[in-house]
């Protein structure tokens, strides 16, 4: 439940922060669609226990254990459909490795159409692997080590995004060395702080990403990068920020990355013929949230480049745009078993679950909030606020901050939380010595582990003590 949405009357519902109790009454067993993913529901019989792809959540947990993140496949298909549709052919859509990537998802991308951006040595070798072409492959990150530079220019990755001076002299070395002519993107900064939390805004200035355009340093690199014959300069890039739900961010980047391309032909007498605008758009963890639609988006941007190409008397460059949790964040829930159940009084009810920050950081992290529900079966007690807290030794291990889950609620039961298809498993730990959960796509009434539970024989096998 989104905290927009609470039932009246609650426990202890005087003790929310001030803002987020709203009245009226809502009910526990209804699923909001705009958290989950397209084919979750709830049966309509006295049980009420959710499915998802057409496979309920108790026959999941028998087999596959919990916690366990469950992805929607034709929800990550469709999704992934919606983005490459509604750019078409005259712009590139990257998928975000980092959210979260697997061979199976590769296979996915690579069969919808979409390319793909990693950001590491690791991320390459899963895409290659999964037979991703390796044209369609961008390869992104700060502190790119001379060996991933290397198996990136040896796979022949379509792009690589220069991220500071010494880079664009590394990157030109090596595909010299090689006998090869890269194509590169220089990542700028271009002052632009999307409204969102400190960790995850990454278009100001005073942050570890790209090269400033303050002070003419982009420029001094643009300059850099068309002087070394081992570089073929595409074009700029510029990334502001995640979970961005306004587009007037995209509209100041762009203005000014279009300002560098005009300054850059007017020094150098060329138009680089592409534009990467980055990802970072938002999706409803909770039903405050209100995402945009993908075709929404294309055509936003689009006019937003057009217009500012136009005005600068630029033909408009090829568009490029990353989304990663835009695609897959909606897709999954991870399941969980309630163990303890812990009422402060005149506080709130503590519910212990068998997962935490292990498998969901972010709350810790970044205050993320997000929604929650029994999925077990129907209920109709009086709705309880609780606080979904995992099993680590840590008092900052909060999976949700603040629900309303049903007052009978019991050891045994299992809650699942949407929305955890991005950067849950991606940024998952260890810690206690914690098994990683597996990853479980569903279709047509049907289950497969795409990546398997950790075992404790995982573990030791890397402790060589």
């Amino acid at each position: 439940m989104s905290r927009s949405a609470h039932p009246a009357g609650p426990r202890h519902a005087d003790v929310l922060p001030e803002g987020h109790y709203s009245g009226p009454a809502a009910d526990l067993n209804e699923l909001d669609s705009k958290v989950w993913a397209q084919t979750v529901t709830r049966d309509d019989d006295a049980n009420g226990v959710v499915t998802v792809g057409g496979i309920d959540v108790k026959t999941l947990a028998e087999r596959h254990g919990t916690p366990a993140y469950v992805l929607d496949e034709d929800d990550f298909r469709q999704r992934a459909r919606a983005w490459r549709t509604a750019f078409g052919h005259d712009a590139d859509v990257f998928y975000a490795g980092k959210a979260f990537l697997s061979r199976a998802v590769v296979r996915w991308l690579h069969e919808e159409g979409l390319n793909l951006d990693v950001c590491s040595g690791g991320e390459l070798a899963t895409a290659l692997s999964a037979g991703m072409p390796a044209d369609r492959i961008a390869f992104h990150g700060n502190n790119k080590s001379t060996d991933e530079i290397e198996r990136a220019i040896r796979a022949g990755v379509g792009r690589i995004v220069l991220d500071s001076f010494q880079e664009i002299v590394r990157v030109a070395h090596i595909a010299q060395s090689l006998g090869k002519r890269q194509r590169v993107q220089i990542r700028i900064t271009v002052g632009v702080e999307a409204h969102t939390h400190e960790f995850i805004a990454t278009a100001h200035e005073d942050q570890k990403f790209g090269i400033p355009l303050a002070g003419g340093q982009a420029a001094e690199a643009v300059r850099r990068a068309l002087q070394l014959d081992g570089l073929e300069l595409i074009g700029i890039h510029s990334h502001i920020g995640s979970q961005i739900f306004d587009m007037s961010g995209f509209e100041v980047a762009a203005h000014r990355v279009v300002g560098l391309l005009k300054d850059i032909r007017d020094e150098h007498g060329i138009e680089l013929p592409e534009i990467d605008l980055g990802g970072g758009l938002g999706i409803a963890y909770t039903s405050d949230d209100d995402p945009r639609e993908p075709h929404e988006i294309a055509k936003a941007l689009t006019e937003i480049v057009t217009r500012e190409c136009d005005s600068a008397r630029l033909r408009t460059p090829r568009i490029s745009v990353e989304p990663g949790r835009a695609i897959v964040g909606p897709t999954a829930f991870t399941l969980y078993e309630v163990g303890t159940i812990k009422p402060l009084d005149g506080l709130r009810t503590y519910v212990s679950v068998d997962g935490g920050m292990s498998d969901n950081i972010r709350t810790a992290l970044y205050d993320a909030e997000y929604s929650v529900a029994l999925v077990s079966r129907r209920s109709d007690a009086e709705p309880m606020l609780a606080r979904v807290v995992g099993k680590h030794c840590e008092s900052g291990d909060i999976v949700v901050k603040d629900a309303f889950l049903p007052g009978d609620l019991a050891p045994g039961d299992l809650i699942a939380v949407p929305a955890t298809g991005a950067y849950c498993r991606s940024m998952a730990s260890n810690y206690n010595h914690v098994l990683r959960p597996p990853v479980v796509a569903v279709k047509d009434g049907e289950s497969r582990v795409i990546v398997r539970r950790e075992t404790e024989e995982d573990l030791l096998r890397l402790d060589v003590g």
